[in-house]
C-alpha cells in the first residue's frame, strides 16, 4: 500500500461504488457506501476458529427460539429468566407452539464481533432479525478488486457463493407443501429503506421479485403476490422490512402481521427470518447466549460474549449505577448504535439522565464491558491512520447446515476516536481477505 497514492486509490474506489449505486440511508438520506481500499486480513487457522465458534453460537440461538415457541425448557431450567423472554419487544405470543413448525427460524444471522485488547473476538451483538450486509461485503470485494491486489502467494478466499448459498437457504425454508420450487419474494419498503440497494441487489442475483406489502392479498390461508398482472402464490416472504413485529405494543396486529400471520399459523407460508427471531437478538438475552450454548449443546462457548449485565437480576442494578463512567449502557430494543451511552467517553449530564432512566425502568436497559473496539490502518486524508473496526461474519441456515461466508464486513468508523462503526451513522467498510 505504501507504494501507492492513498488518495487517487481511494478516490477510484469511491468513483467506483458510485457508479455501481452502493448505497446506504442515515439520518441524512441516502448517501454513497464509502469503501476503506485497505484490506483487513485474517489467517486461516484464526478464521477457522471464528467459523467453528459462529456456527455453534448460531444453532445454540436458533434451538433457543425454537424452544421459546416451543416448551420453554430453558426457562423450566432455570437457565434464562422468564420475565426476559416475556418483557421483550420482539416475543411474539401468537407464536406459541410453532417451535418445531418451522423449518429455520434464524436463515440469516449477522453478529457483530470485536476483537478485544487479548487479541480474541467477542460477540458484541446477535443480529437476527434483519441482519444487512451481505451484499455490501460482496460489492466491498468487488471494488476493491479491481484496484487492490493480494501479494503473490497469497490467497484469498472467494465471496462468489454468497448469494447463491442464500437463495439456497430462501428455498429450503419454505413449508414442505411447497414442493421442490417454492415461489420466493423479497418483500420492501421501497427506497425510503436504508438497506434498498442490498434488497435490489439481492432480488436481481437471485431472481427474486421484490414486492411492496400493498401487493400481497390472503386467500383460504394462502398468500398470493400480485405479480405479472396477476395474484401468483408465495411460498417464501424474505422479510427486508423496517417493521419486524406481528403486533405493535398495545398487542393490535401491525400491518405486515395483517397480511402474514394467517398463512404463518396454517403453515403455507414461511418468512425468513421468521417473525419472533427477534427474542434471540434482544440486547438483555444477550446476557445469556453462553448459558444457551451449555444447556442446549452441552458444549463450552468457543466464542465468547462481551460481558453483558441484566439490570434485573438481583444486586446488578445497584452495580451498574456505581461503574456507570465504566461501562457501556444501551436501550434493551435500541438498534444502529443510536441511544448507546459509552461510559468512559460520555458527559456528565448523559451518564446522570441514564442513570435516572434505568432506576425508572431497568428492564429497559442492558449494560456491558467497555471493549476498545481494535484499530486498523485507514486512509484518511490521504494517508494511513488507525480507526476502530468490528466485525461482521453472516451465517446463513437451511435449518440443517449452517454456511458461514468467509469474511464478511469489516465496518469501520471513519472519526477519529469514534466507536460507533454502524453505516447508519456515516460508518463503512473495509474488504476482509480470508486467507485459505
Amino acid at each position: 500500500m505504501e507504494a501507492m497514492d492513498l488518495e487517487e486509490l481511494t478516490g477510484a474506489v469511491a468513483r467506483d461504488a458510485t457508479r455501481r449505486g452502493v448505497s446506504f440511508g442515515s439520518a441524512g438520506g441516502q448517501r454513497a457506501f464509502r469503501i476503506d481500499p485497505v484490506p483487513r486480513v485474517i489467517d486461516a487457522v484464526q478464521w477457522r476458529e471464528l467459523r467453528l465458534g459462529v456456527t455453534q453460537r448460531v444453532l445454540a440461538l436458533e434451538l433457543f427460539v425454537r424452544d421459546v415457541y416451543g416448551e420453554r425448557r430453558i426457562v423450566e431450567a432455570g437457565v434464562v429468566p422468564g420475565r426476559t423472554i416475556d418483557g421483550a419487544l420482539h416475543h411474539e405470543p401468537r407464536l406459541s407452539g410453532m417451535g418445531q413448525n418451522v423449518a429455520s427460524w434464524i436463515t440469516v444471522a449477522g453478529l457483530d464481533l470485536v476483537r478485544d485488547s487479548d487479541g480474541s473476538f467477542k460477540v458484541l451483538e446477535d443480529n437476527l432479525r434483519t441482519p444487512s450486509g451481505i451484499a455490501y461485503a460482496v460489492a466491498t470485494r468487488e471494488v476493491l478488486q479491481a484496484h487492490v491486489s493480494p501479494p503473490k502467494g497469497l490467497r484469498v478466499r472467494s465471496l462468489d457463493a454468497a448469494f447463491k448459498t442464500l437463495g439456497e437457504a430462501l428455498r429450503a425454508a419454505a413449508p414442505a407443501a411447497a414442493g421442490g420450487d417454492p415461489r420466493v419474494v423479497l418483500l420492501t419498503d421501497g427506497k425510503q429503506n436504508s438497506a434498498f440497494y442490498e434488497h435490489a441487489t439481492i432480488a436481481s442475483h437471485l431472481g427474486l421479485p421484490m414486492v411492496r406489502l400493498q401487493q400481497l392479498s390472503v386467500r383460504d390461508g394462502r398468500l398470493f403476490a400480485w405479480l405479472g398482472g396477476r395474484d401468483q402464490a408465495v411460498d417464501v416472504v424474505y422479510r427486508r422490512t423496517d417493521e419486524d413485529r406481528l403486533a405493535d405494543d398495545e398487542g393490535r396486529l401491525t400491518d405486515v402481521g395483517c397480511v402474514l400471520l394467517e398463512p404463518l399459523i396454517e403453515g403455507t407460508l414461511a418468512v425468513a427470518n421468521a417473525f419472533g427471531t427477534g427474542i434471540a437478538d434482544d440486547k438483555l438475552l444477550h446476557a445469556y447466549v453462553e448459558d444457551m450454548v451449555r444447556f442446549y449443546l452441552g458444549e463450552e462457548p468457543l466464542l465468547r460474549s462481551v460481558q453483558t449485565y441484566d439490570p434485573g437480576q438481583s444486586g446488578v442494578l445497584e452495580m451498574i449505577l456505581e461503574r456507570m463512567s465504566e461501562l457501556v449502557i444501551k436501550p434493551r430494543s435500541g438498534h444502529g448504535g443510536y441511544g448507546v451511552v459509552i461510559g468512559p467517553h460520555a458527559r456528565r449530564e448523559d451518564l446522570l439522565a441514564t442513570a435516572a432512566a434505568l432506576r425508572s425502568s431497568p428492564e429497559s436497559f442492558v449494560a456491558q464491558e467497555t471493549v476498545m473496539l481494535s484499530r486498523h490502518p485507514t486512509v484518511t486524508n490521504g494517508r494511513l491512520e488507525l480507526r476502530h473496526i468490528d466485525l461482521r461474519p453472516f451465517a446463513i441456515s437451511t435449518g440443517e447446515t449452517i454456511e458461514v461466508l468467509p469474511g464478511g464486513l469489516t465496518r469501520v468508523a471513519f472519526k477519529r476516536g469514534a466507536l460507533v462503526v454502524n453505516s447508519s451513522q456515516s460508518g463503512g467498510s473495509k474488504d476482509t481477505w480470508v486467507l485459505a
